[in-house]
């Protein structure tokens, strides 16, 4: 088949709208540049000018192609709360964020005396978000909203307007569209905003007339607290409580909140064994890893951390990754995993051996996520045992009889 044709009318269709860079594939998306062609309009109507839009565009011609995949690939795996917290509550991430305490105490107290959120809980969000900014994503944003408005099979609505918003950011001058780095998804910068979050809340800590997430720490942690204090943080109170519960009681689990004062009736006990402060304030039991695990009474402010991240499992690692960074304990209750766990070194542990026989192809960060899960059901399958995922000290005393 005589391709010329195609690639004379696409690189036509390229030159005429402004979207060709000097290092633009020879090959493009004929679809996805008909899509940016008609969508300039769009954005132009919208507010974006032509000299913008161009310039955001320039050598973007085909979809992103990890954002199609992405997209459209289902986990295979359900983290459990415990592995959950195993790598958003590690040991090198309470290090890190300890680090980052003493590091940047004189930006993070400002940062809590203007917005009234406290500074451990803002290095918490950005410690899951980005592992305080090592893992920002790789993404052009620009790209990836882009391809997530072409192809995305639901809520391109969305994913438009939330390509134009990162449009007038660049047009704005606050980021070069090169430096608009995200997620495969368009969550940006240090502490993971989309676009529209971004317009809402992102502070300009500096006072240099730029919001800047992406290069500018202090900036991006004032948001985070601008963003948890407009979505009505209560300075100074806990997010929640571990506790000791009744088995009479266990069955209020996520009803409606009644008073500390109240449940303290009913016999429910911090394990820590203080008393709790402010008895007024209305608290909610959960178990997020059911009847056999840990049992906690949220407050407010858990609430106000799903603002964030509509999870329980994601409000309760931001929480006690706060509390660990501020020098308080583990969580005391086992979880009911079914087996020994391993600590982070063991887990990397687990990692390089299996990267030694073939099985691993990853990060060795003692995060066990379902590539990491897949390879441990590989080896197990390997030496015909029950293959269940499990990263147990069963299976790392397997692994070194290799």
């Amino acid at each position: 088949m005589n391709f010329q044709p195609l690639i004379r009318q696409t690189l036509g269709l390229l030159v005429c709208c402004g979207l060709l860079g000097l290092n633009s594939p020879a090959f493009a998306d004929q679809g996805f540049v008909n899509w940016i062609s008609g969508f300039r309009a769009v954005a132009v109507k919208s507010g974006v000018k032509p000299t913008a839009f161009d310039a955001a565009f320039s050598g973007i011609v085909d979809p992103d192609a990890l954002t199609i995949e992405k997209m459209g690939k289902q986990a295979e795996f359900t983290k459990k709360i415990w592995e959950y917290l195993d790598s958003a509550v590690s040991e090198t991430q309470i290090r890190n964020g300890r680090d980052m305490a003493g590091k940047l105490a004189q930006q993070l107290a400002a940062i809590e005396k203007r917005f009234g959120v406290d500074a451990q809980v803002v290095l918490a969000v950005w410690g899951i978000e980005t592992r305080y900014g090592a893992k920002m994503g790789d993404h052009n944003v620009i790209h990836a909203l882009a391809t997530l408005a072409y192809a995305a099979p639901r809520r391109r609505e969305f994913w438009t307007g939330e390509l134009i918003n990162a449009l007038k950011i660049v047009q704005a001058g606050h980021i070069a569209s090169g430096q608009m780095i995200g997620s495969w998804a368009g969550a940006m910068g240090h502490t993971q905003f989309m676009p529209s979050s971004w317009k809402q809340f992102a502070a300009d800590y500096e006072n240099d007339g730029k919001r800047d997430i992406w290069t500018n720490i202090p900036d991006a942690l004032a948001s985070t607290a601008n963003y948890l204090a407009k979505n009505g943080w209560r300075k100074g109170e806990a997010w929640g409580y571990e506790v000791v519960v009744p088995k009479e009681v266990a069955a209020l689990e996520g009803k409606d909140g009644i008073a500390l004062s109240q449940w303290q009736a009913k016999g429910v006990r911090r394990v820590s064994g203080d008393a709790f402060p402010r008895v007024k304030d209305k608290a909610v039991l959960k178990f997020p890893g059911g009847k056999n695990g840990p049992a906690f009474l949220v407050l407010k402010n858990f609430f106000v951390i799903k603002r964030y991240n509509n999870s329980d499992f994601y409000a309760l690692a931001v929480g006690h990754l706060s509390d660990r960074i501020a020098g308080r304990g583990e969580i005391v209750a086992k979880w009911p995993r079914g087996y020994d766990p391993l600590n982070e070194a063991e887990r990397k542990q687990v990692q390089q051996i299996l990267t030694r026989l073939g099985f691993y192809s990853g990060e060795i960060d003692g995060a066990i996520g379902s590539g990491s899960k897949e390879s441990i059901i590989a080896f197990q399958n390997s030496i015909a045992t029950k293959p269940d995922g499990f990263p147990s000290k069963a299976l790392l005393a397997k692994l070194k009889a290799r």
